[in-house]
């Protein structure tokens, strides 16, 4: 078995209690709140811009020129195509001013990545940063498969459903294999606990916006 599939073993549960949760199940059928939505794709956009720099964190702190590169092409691949996307429902829902401050979840999340990608292994960043590429393929994948007709949110459904996603979505793979291969045990097991909290922390972004999560006082 390869080491990535022993990491995607260890988050099945999470995974479960992601595609179970009812923000994604109502994405799916295509009546989840549109206020909902679009707390979720505000939150979204503030969450990529830190993304981004947490991936160009890894891209400076790469050894070789190709996997530089490499992080470079997946803010491209990733943060650009996602940052139309977002524009795409601003504009349709006539968001005029997004919010500002990221929610509790989003804090937690971008803040987790960036310290892990700044203050870690460079193995340990990017275990951190793949499930934002694996699981979204994967819940795009279901969603797609389940989606109703005329969903309202099936460009949503299709960026991360798409080849174009997929084939991102591999090379990340590939790049967290290679590391694991090549390091110790003990990076490993750092490696693992990298990829479940950023797994934990996917499942607390979707709860928030289904709950309009704000901060507590």
């Amino acid at each position: 078995m390869r080491y990535v599939d022993s990491l995607w073993q260890e988050i099945a549960p999470i995974y479960v209690a992601i595609i179970a949760h009812p923000f994604n199940r109502e994405l799916a059928e295509g009546v989840l709140a549109r206020e909902r939505f679009e707390f979720y794709i505000q939150q979204d956009a503030l969450y990529l811009a830190d993304f981004g720099r947490a991936l160009a964190i890894m891209a400076g702190r790469s050894h070789s020129v190709e996997r530089a590169l490499d992080f470079v092409r997946f803010a491209e691949g990733a943060v650009v195509v996602e940052r139309a996307l977002h524009a795409g429902y601003f504009e349709l829902f006539g968001i005029r001013e997004p919010m500002a401050v990221q929610c509790p979840a989003c804090f937690a999340y971008t803040n987790y990545l960036i310290a892990t990608a700044a203050t870690r292994s460079y193995e340990e960043g990017a275990a951190a940063l793949l499930p934002c590429f694996w699981i979204y393929r994967e819940v795009g994948r279901h969603i797609h498969r389940e989606a109703a007709p005329e969903n309202p949110y099936q460009k949503w459904i299709d960026t991360y459903a798409s080849d174009d996603f997929d084939r991102l979505v591999e090379r990340a793979i590939g790049i967290v294999e290679a590391l694991a291969q090549e390091t110790t045990e003990p990076v490993r097991g750092r490696m693992r606990e990298a990829f479940i909290t950023s797994s934990r922390l996917e499942w607390m972004f979707w709860d928030a916006a289904y709950r309009l999560e704000a901060w507590q006082p």
